[in-house]
């Protein structure tokens, strides 16, 4: 089905390796290609409740765009390149169903950018995390600029795109760009454990979640406008009706 993508569904969880391991998980045309595509599937199938994303190999989970496909772009075609790649790591990040990025070694350049666009990036302890256009004389165009600001602070994130360093999965999780750290033989059997507990949540509920906290730091107080409203929609939902009279009932919410 997906020329650059493997994907196993199991209990709800859809586990997506990025397959390009001779190019260390690069990602090109038709990489993003396969995402939009994967999510035009994530997003229409019931079966699919979350997602996994990981990469193919030991050494990296996406190590970066595709650097051969920059040579000889004008202006107009790299700003439609970075258009593309943000348009397609948009439709990760407003997904109402979860997704998890397992971080199993180098996530740089757009590779850092795919794993930020995530809802919740989990690390191997040989992961590696940058953001090095730096040194081509270039910025992050997928979104790297904003989200990482977002998730490590102004500070530390110009440093980081200013000086080209990479942060270890240590330091990472120190600074708040992942969540865990995990050896490389357990990442996804941990990542699935987590995904397993959201997935046991009402799904609406989890949904309301991605989209409110998406829309934090927009201004004039949108978000928190933005989370009264999806506050009030879950009281019209079956599930909320479930979790309360649960919670009163002393047992364990039965979700749909």
């Amino acid at each position: 089905m997906y020329q650059t993508l493997l994907t196993e569904l199991e209990q709800g969880i859809l586990t997506v390796t990025v397959n390009r391991p001779d190019k260390l998980n690069a990602l090109n045309r038709s990489v993003f290609d396969d995402l939009n595509a994967l999510m035009d599937q994530v997003d229409t199938d019931p079966a699919i409740r979350g997602v996994i994303l990981t990469g193919s190999g030991p050494k990296a989970f996406v190590a970066g765009a595709d650097i051969s496909e920059f040579t000889q772009l004008s202006k107009e075609e790299a700003m439609a390149l970075a258009k593309r790649g943000q348009d397609c790591f948009f439709r990760l990040e407003r997904s109402r169903k979860p997704i998890i990025a397992a971080v199993n070694g180098f996530a740089l350049g757009g590779g850092c950018e795919l794993a930020m666009s995530c809802h919740i990036r989990l690390a191997s302890e040989n992961a590696r995390f940058g953001q090095p256009e730096i040194n081509l004389g270039l910025i992050p165009g997928y979104g790297g600029t904003q989200r990482l600001t977002q998730l490590i602070g102004k500070g530390r994130a110009m440093e980081l795109m200013m000086s080209g360093n990479m942060l270890n999965a240590a330091d990472a999780h120190r600074v708040g760009l992942v969540n865990h750290v995990f050896t490389a033989d357990t990442l996804l059997e941990e990542s699935k454990k987590l995904l397993t507990t959201i997935l046991s949540k009402g799904p609406n509920a989890v949904g309301r979640v991605i989209a409110a906290v998406n829309a934090s730091g927009t201004p004039d107080e949108a978000g928190y406008k933005e989370e009264v409203r999806l506050f009030g929609e879950c009281f019209a939902t079956p599930e909320m009706q479930e979790g309360v009279g649960a919670f009163l009932e002393k047992r364990t919410p039965k979700f749909s």
